[in-house]
């Protein structure tokens, strides 16, 4: 679990308490409260917190993660809906396993079920998975070409998601918060690069060196699709959004600040300056 404290920055980011590592707040995650930033004592405790308000009773406590394979409830799903794609691209499937945990164990945080990938399609970046590969991505992005032929994101080939989050914010009705999820600039673009898992990262590494102006257009291009991504999700009920960096701690400490940290800001504080409310 994290216990989130508020930061000085435009979006309310929040994440690991600062005794944490450098590291350890890199690889994990990152949130922005985009509501409006009014205090009410009858709003979810994790975005009151998020927002960094003082005198809480507690801090929330949630997991980053809460689906998955420890639970026999899912499992017994996963068993009926094999495909990972199915199950996290299906309105009913999403809402169905997002619920759980909440109904087991009552987190202050419930996390939308989905995958850093899904919104690679709405950007022109197909992708399958296998079972014995993860994430596979038949034509990998690394020239200047390839990046401008990417897409802005359409967010009409994402509608289960909206739908899912609009479903759930009911279905809680105010018990605790709805979290949307996003992948980070960086971690989205070692999957891009690499076309798929990777355990050395050498072609979005390399490229730092041998084509920073492609790799910074990519995370640019991720960077404001990610924006657009965030702000779909808090019109269609997430109260905050958890962004998965879940690669940046593959980067030293000053690469890091290079290359993931400003793409990170870029998207949250597009979408701080865009938010509108619905």
């Amino acid at each position: 679990m994290m216990l989130p404290t508020a930061t000085a920055t435009a979006v309310f980011l929040t994440a690991a308490p600062s005794s944490f590592s450098t590291r350890r707040r890199r690889s994990r995650a990152i949130f922005a409260s985009l509501s409006p930033s009014f205090s009410s004592s009858e709003e979810p405790l994790l975005v009151r917190a998020a927002r960094g308000e003082d005198g809480l009773p507690r801090p929330p406590a949630w997991m980053m993660r809460q689906a998955g394979r420890y639970m026999a409830e899912y499992q017994a799903l996963a068993k009926r809906h094999p495909s990972f794609r199915e199950r996290s691209e299906n309105t009913d499937l999403i809402v169905e396993i997002t619920l759980q945990p909440w109904r087991a164990f009552a987190p202050d945080g419930v996390i939308l079920f989905s995958d850093i990938l899904t919104p690679l399609p709405a950007i022109g970046v197909p992708f399958d998975i296998s079972d014995s590969k993860g994430p596979v991505i038949q034509s990998p992005v690394r020239s200047k070409e390839q990046v401008r032929e990417l897409v802005p994101i359409d967010l009409d080939m994402l509608q289960f998601v909206g739908e899912s989050l609009k479903i759930l914010r009911n279905e809680i009705d105010g018990k605790a918060a709805l979290l949307g999820f996003v992948g980070a600039p960086w971690t989205i673009a070692t999957y891009i690069v690499e076309g798929g898992m990777t355990n050395t990262y050498t072609n979005i590494k390399s490229m730092c060196h041998t084509a920073p102006d492609v790799l910074k257009g990519l995370l640019s291009h991720l960077a404001q699709a990610i924006s657009d991504y965030i702000i779909y999700q808090v019109n269609s009920g997430a109260q905050c959004i958890q962004i998965f960096d879940s690669w940046g701690g593959q980067l030293p400490p000053h690469v890091w600040e290079q290359w993931s940290k400003p793409y990170i800001k870029q998207g949250c504080e597009s979408s701080w300056s865009k938010r509108s409310y619905t």
